[in-house]
């Protein structure tokens, strides 16, 4: 087999960071579009392609510790996990998507603050700093985490394709090339061809997320469960609406995929695993 990286805990969290951040302010404005392009008012009423870079500045705050939690989280139970051989797909399953669930603990927030601002749900003068006022006065603590099942429900399936895919294409890559470790740019292949399958795959399950976190009902109000906000999306707006802003989404995992985890094996090894 390929001889594997096993970077340390430490190790892990500095790579994440610094891929998090990397991937998440290089891609802010494909991301802004397809933000818009989902929201239930309608891209043009969001913002059209004004202001791409609305948000960024929750985005430069949560990103770093978001990604380095997840990646520190996955690495660590990748290597004790005992799912080896033909049972590793399932070891990066599991370890990909309780990474992810770590990860969303401070990922949510920064995304409920960011899609409001990208979307000028608050005003067109209104700042990452100005939205997180708002929702902290009217929603509470609560208001920063609505989405928060629906954000695990759409990163579980959308990272149990690609790390398994991913991991899966760097062996056979490997092996290919005389079964030698991967260079960054390499990994970078892998991980632009992992994440655009997966972001295709799972956009329903972006919109229904997006849509829930646009919703700013306050927390006495009723509002509807995943299943009816997928049926009224339906039954209302069609089928295409569920697919809303996949080529964005797409093209922004695929290409953000091989610069997220290019950089992260890049400074891996930098760092001398």
């Amino acid at each position: 087999m390929e001889t594997e990286r096993k970077p340390t805990f430490v190790q892990s969290l500095i790579a994440g960071g610094a891929a998090g951040t990397s991937v998440d302010l290089l891609f802010f404005p494909i991301d802004t579009i397809k933000t818009r392009l989902q929201s239930a008012q309608g891209f043009v009423k969001a913002g059209g392609f004004r202001g791409i870079y609305k948000g960024i500045g929750s985005v430069g705050v949560g990103s770093a510790p978001g990604a380095a939690i997840f990646f520190s989280t996955y690495e660590l139970l990748k290597q004790s996990l005992p799912l080896h051989g033909q049972l590793a797909p399932l070891n990066h399953m599991m370890s990909a998507s309780i990474g992810e669930i770590a990860a969303c603990l401070i990922r949510v927030p920064t995304e409920v603050i960011k899609t409001r601002t990208q979307t000028s749900s608050y005003g067109s003068a209104a700042t990452s700093l100005t939205a997180t006022k708002i929702i902290l006065k009217q929603e509470g603590l609560k208001g920063f985490y609505r989405g928060f099942g629906i954000t695990i429900t759409r990163e579980i399936p959308f990272t149990s394709l690609q790390f398994p895919l991913y991991e899966f294409l760097k062996y056979r890559l490997s092996l290919a090339l005389g079964m030698r470790p991967l260079h960054a740019s390499e990994a970078a292949v892998c991980g632009s061809i992992a994440g655009g399958v997966a972001a295709a795959l799972t956009t329903p399950l972006d919109v229904l997320k997006t849509r829930v976190m646009l919703d700013m009902r306050g927390p006495s109000s009723k509002t509807p469960s995943l299943l009816n906000r997928f049926l009224q999306i339906y039954t209302t707006e069609g089928p295409r609406a569920l697919f809303a802003g996949v080529l964005p989404r797409t093209f922004w995992l695929s290409a953000g995929g091989a610069v997220f985890l290019g950089a992260y094996e890049l400074v891996i090894g930098a760092l001398g695993w």
